[in-house]
């Protein structure tokens, strides 16, 4: 074999080796880029998630219920102050007992309590999921739930993967994007599907919701669904 030849092969064959090793070394990146871009908008949607929740308690304290409004909820927390209430404990005279009072002794804005110090926090962005492209209001649902005959207030708010993880991130093509949410989804809900049908059965103890949410439409919680991963 002539030297010009074999120089020529082992270019070739030394591009092909590196192009394996390239490729492999993106097999094994896409994964980890993909799971921390995740988590980064997680973090972001769970933030989000929480100011729905401290809001829609204040508002149930308020209401003896929740609401599915965001415009309702939105303009409590502009408007309404709840009181600040002070445990004191007083004696009897009559028996020399002790017993403890609740005085209120002011009132503050529901907004600073929601504020909480942060700068820049808009009570009017809660509605809005992060990254979702276009933008995408939250699934917010209330109600009341029955247990031992009386009726508990009960709510929900959630973002599916679909909205927060709708467009590419980490430098993930669009197509393997897709398929990884698909994945990540299937994860969530391949232990509920039937047998016979495939289709998924929210009502399985086995679902797991493919997204983030907080509260439930099924049990008096508030619990968001990432305590329980």
């Amino acid at each position: 074999m002539k030297k010009g030849l074999s120089i020529v092969i082992n270019v070739i064959l030394f591009a092909i080796i590196v192009l394996l090793a390239w490729q492999v070394v993106k097999s094994i990146q896409a994964p980890i880029k993909f799971s921390n871009e995740q988590k980064a908008r997680e973090a972001k949607v769970i933030e989000r998630l929480l100011d729905i929740r401290n809001a829609e308690v204040l508002y149930k304290n308020a209401n003896n219920k929740y609401t599915d409004n965001f415009d309702t909820l939105i303009k409590f927390c502009q408007t309404a102050e709840i009181p600040l209430v002070k445990m004191v404990s007083k004696q009897n005279l009559e028996d020399s007992t002790y017993f403890t009072v609740y005085d209120t002794i002011g009132y503050v804005k529901v907004m600073d309590s929601l504020k909480a110090g942060r700068d820049g926090f808009n009570i009017n962005e809660i509605k809005w999921v992060p990254f979702s492209e276009p933008q995408q209001q939250f699934e917010l649902e209330a109600g009341a739930k029955t247990s031992n005959l009386i009726e508990i207030p009960v709510f929900e708010a959630r973002a599916p993967y679909e909205m927060y993880l709708s467009t590419p991130g980490g430098g993930i093509k669009e197509k393997e994007w897709k398929q990884r949410v698909d994945n990540v989804k299937e994860e969530k809900v391949s232990a509920s599907r039937d047998s016979h049908t495939g289709e998924v059965d929210t009502d399985s103890p086995f679902y797991r919701y493919p997204g983030l949410k907080v509260g439930s439409m099924k049990e008096a919680s508030t619990e968001g669904n990432w305590d329980k991963l």
